[in-house]
C-alpha cells in the first residue's frame, strides 16, 4: 500500500509575505476556504477555515512569487505538515502548515465579487 499526504485548496489569499532565506525566495501566505453547515436550530452557517501555506521559488504553476497577494483566488496543492512546539511561556502549541507543490493563480474572470470560496455541501 502506498502512503498519501495531499491537500488541495481553492480559496482567497489573505496575507502574503515574500522573504529570502539563504538566497532562496519563499512566499508565506494564508488561504481562506468556506464550508457550509446547518446549526442545531436549522440555520445555515458558513464556516471559514484559514490555512498557512509556504511556496518556495520554483514551485509549479507560478513563475513569480510576488504575484501572490491579498484578495486573489488561488488553487494550492501540497501536503499537510503538523509541528509541535513549546512557547516561551511553556505552553504546548501545534502549527499546521501546507508546503505547496503547485500554486495556480485563477483567471481574472473567476475573481468576480459574486464568486464565493468553494463550499462543501
Amino acid at each position: 500500500m502506498e502512503f498519501l499526504n495531499r491537500i488541495e485548496l481553492k480559496g482567497v489569499v489573505g496575507r502574503a509575505d515574500v522573504n529570502s532565506f539563504n538566497g532562496n525566495h519563499v512566499c508565506n501566505f494564508s488561504v481562506v476556504t468556506e464550508a457550509s453547515a446547518v446549526d442545531r436550530e436549522g440555520n445555515s452557517t458558513v464556516e471559514p477555515t484559514w490555512f498557512n501555506v509556504s511556496a518556495w521559488a520554483g514551485v509549479k504553476g507560478i513563475q513569480d512569487l510576488s504575484q501572490i497577494r491579498k484578495g486573489i483566488w488561488v488553487r494550492v496543492v501540497g501536503r499537510l505538515r503538523i509541528r509541535k512546539y513549546v512557547t516561551q511561556d511553556n505552553i504546548d502549541r501545534i502549527s499546521v502548515e501546507i508546503p505547496a507543490r503547485i500554486v495556480e493563480l485563477l483567471p481574472r474572470e473567476e475573481e468576480r465579487e459574486q464568486m464565493q470560496p468553494q463550499r462543501d455541501y
